[in-house]
């Protein structure tokens, strides 16, 4: 999709999410977003590396939970789960990135748009990287605040935890799997194809979204089953946009075995291999 387009989208269903949700609860989380993400932006310029916005992602979830929990004055023991498994994975996920991609310096796409940009990069990338993915963060992370705003359990609450566990198995091991094949020279230009890799060619990914629908039960709980976007959503940026669909154009370029792997390996949702 193109980022445009995608901005104009996130900023028309930031739009339609405020007429559902608390407005001020839910302003407040994108003005805490944005003011994050500006800071983050002004590091980028002086790093000359936009690609940091990419450990912040899970960070900024976090950040949004918290916040919510804060405005709304959420002092229950079920709120207090909601933050703290997003917190587990937010963390994760950051520390994750970072150990990864901390010193191998700036991600091609963004080399890329700083060479087609020369010397406007770096008002272009608030617009096209800080701003855009701050929209679809604070969009996405709406379910944070609407699942805080009850008080009891229900069996949508336990359906959540368990799908997140699920979520989180998927996507820990599959990051875990895909660094210790890494660690092994003898498998540079070489496939993973052993482990959760052997039944779904992004099980990080798939966990991610599995993790999210798992978060949007307890917003379901909460009666806000029109929050389904946001599970939606994520699983779409997964699918067809940050996640397989871009990672993919690379691979089968740089790894003449990855379209044999294409064609006996589920792309997204586990199956036994052909």
């Amino acid at each position: 999709m193109n980022p445009i387009r995608l901005v104009l989208f996130a900023a028309i269903v930031g739009i339609a999410v405020c007429l559902f949700v608390n407005t001020l609860p839910f302003g407040l989380g994108f003005v805490v977003i944005m003011a994050a993400l500006t800071v983050l932006w002004l590091v980028s310029i002086v790093l000359k590396d936009a690609s940091i916005i990419d450990i912040f992602w899970g960070l900024g979830f976090v950040i949004l939970a918290w916040t919510y929990k804060y405005i709304l004055s959420a002092n229950s023991d079920r709120s207090l789960i909601i933050c703290i498994l997003v917190s587990i994975w937010g963390i994760r996920l950051a520390l994750y990135l970072a150990n990864r991609n901390l010193g191998k310096g700036e991600d091609y796409r963004y080399q890329e748009w700083r060479k087609e940009y020369g010397a406007n990069f770096w008002w272009v990338s608030f617009l096209r990287v800080f701003l855009l993915q701050g929209l679809l963060l604070w969009i996405i992370g709406a379910t944070l605040l609407v699942s805080q705003t009850s008080n009891v359990w229900t069996v949508l609450d336990y359906l959540g935890i368990i799908l997140w566990t699920i979520g989180l198995a998927f996507e820990a091991v599959g990051d875990y799997q895909l660094a210790q094949f890494k660690k092994n020279t003898d498998n540079k230009g070489k496939v993973l194809d052993s482990g959760l890799w052997r039944y779904t060619r992004h099980p990080n990914y798939f966990g991610d979204a599995v993790l999210w629908w798992g978060i949007f039960c307890f917003a379901a709980s909460a009666g806000a089953w029109w929050t389904v976007f946001s599970p939606i959503l994520m699983t779409f940026l997964l699918m067809k946009v940050s996640g397989v669909a871009l990672l993919e154009k690379t691979l089968i370029q740089t790894k003449p075995q990855y379209k044999d792997y294409i064609g006996r390996t589920s792309a997204f949702f586990p199956a036994i291999p052909k």
